[in-house]
C-alpha cells in the first residue's frame, strides 16, 4: 500500500475509530484519486506518490471526472474523504495547506428517508411467518425484526448484539449497543413485544449450536445462523426480504425499519433530542430529517400551540 494511504488507514482506524465500512469506502476513494494522479503524471505504479503530486489541479481534475458517473451524494462522500486526508497531511506538516481549501461539494437533492406506515409495520411484525421456515429461524427472525423496529437499531448493531447486551427492565428490556457508528456505545429501551420475541427465541437458540465444535460457533452472539455463527448483515437482509414477500408489505431495506421507528416516535409526540439519543446520531441535523417526513405531526403542534392557528378566516 502507498505510504500516504497507509498513514491515512492508521489515522482512520486508530485516531478517528471509524467503522470498517467507512474505512473501506474512504480508502477506495483515495485509491481512485491516486490512480487519477498517476494517469495525469505518467508515474509508474512502483513509484510512491508524494503530497506534492496531489496538487489543486489534480484534485479538481479528479472531481470533475466524477460528474456524470456518480450521483451528488457519492461525489460529496469522496470529497469528504479527500478533505479528511488533506487535513491529516496538514496536521502532520506534510503540506502547508489543503489543495481543497474553499472547495464546496455538489448540491444534493433533498432526500427523505423511506419508512413504513404504522399499519404496514404492524402487518410485517405481526405476521405468523412463513410456514416453510423452521421454528428456530422463525423465532430468531421475529426477534430480529422486533429489535430493528422496536429499538431503532442499525442492522449491523443488531447483528453484533451479544446475549449480555439485552437485560430485562420492567415489562421490556434495556439494550446496550456497543461500538455503534463512530465506535460509540449507547443504551436504548426495547418494548414488551420486542422482549417477548427475544424470550420466545432464547430457548430455541441452542439448536444451531448443537453438533458443532466449541471453536466453530459464536456462543456469545444473540442472533445465530444455522451453522451457529453470528448472523451477518447480508443474511439478515434476506430474512427481511422473505418476510416482506410473505406479508405483501412493500419492499424496504432494514434501515427503513429504523426510519420507521424514528418517524412513528415523532408522530406520537417524542422530541427530536430524545430521538437523537435513541438513534445515536452525533448531530441533531441528521435527526431533523424526520421532522420533514411527519408533517402531520408538525401541523398538529402548530394548531395546538400557535395563538392564531385556530382562528377562522372570514
Amino acid at each position: 500500500m502507498e505510504p500516504l494511504l497507509e498513514l491515512f488507514r492508521q489515522h482512520l482506524g486508530s485516531e478517528r475509530r471509524s467503522s470498517a465500512h467507512t474505512l473501506r469506502a474512504y480508502l477506495n476513494d483515495l485509491e481512485e484519486l491516486f490512480a487519477h494522479a498517476r494517469s495525469l503524471q505518467d508515474k509508474d505504479a512502483a513509484q510512491a506518490l508524494t503530497p506534492a503530486d496531489l496538487s489543486t489541479a489534480v484534485c479538481r481534475s479528479y472531481l470533475a471526472s466524477l460528474h456524470g458517473r456518480n450521483d451528488p451524494a457519492t461525489v460529496g462522500r469522496k470529497l469528504s474523504a479527500m478533505k479528511t486526508f488533506f487535513r491529516l497531511l496538514v496536521r502532520r506538516k506534510l503540506l502547508a495547506g489543503s489543495p481543497l481549501a474553499g472547495l464546496r461539494g455538489p448540491k444534493r437533492r433533498p432526500h427523505l428517508p423511506a419508512f413504513l406506515g404504522k399499519d404496514e409495520a404492524s402487518r410485517l411484525l405481526e405476521s405468523a411467518g412463513d410456514g416453510a421456515v423452521q421454528a428456530t429461524e422463525q423465532a430468531r427472525d421475529q426477534a430480529l425484526l422486533e429489535v430493528l423496529y422496536g429499538a431503532g437499531l442499525r442492522i449491523s448493531e443488531a447483528c453484533n448484539l451479544d446475549l449480555g447486551d439485552v437485560v430485562p427492565d420492567g415489562a421490556g428490556a434495556r439494550i446496550t449497543v456497543r461500538q455503534g457508528k463512530g465506535r460509540k456505545d449507547r443504551i436504548v429501551p426495547l418494548g414488551s413485544k420486542g422482549w417477548d420475541a427475544i424470550q420466545s427465541y432464547l430457548p430455541l437458540r441452542a439448536t444451531p449450536l448443537a453438533g458443532h465444535a466449541a471453536g466453530s460457533v459464536d456462543s456469545e452472539a444473540l442472533f445465530l445462523s444455522r451453522r451457529g455463527r453470528r448472523l451477518c448483515d447480508r443474511e439478515a437482509r434476506r430474512k427481511l426480504d422473505r418476510r416482506e414477500l410473505h406479508t405483501g408489505v412493500r419492499r424496504v431495506s432494514p434501515h427503513a425499519l429504523r426510519h420507521s421507528f424514528a418517524t412513528h416516535l415523532l408522530g406520537e409526540g417524542a422530541d427530536l433530542r430524545s430521538i437523537q439519543e435513541l438513534l445515536g446520531h452525533a448531530s441533531l441535523r441528521t435527526t431533523q430529517r424526520y421532522a420533514q417526513v411527519d408533517i402531520d405531526h408538525l401541523m398538529a403542534v402548530y394548531d395546538r400551540s400557535h395563538p392564531r392557528a385556530l382562528l377562522k378566516t372570514r
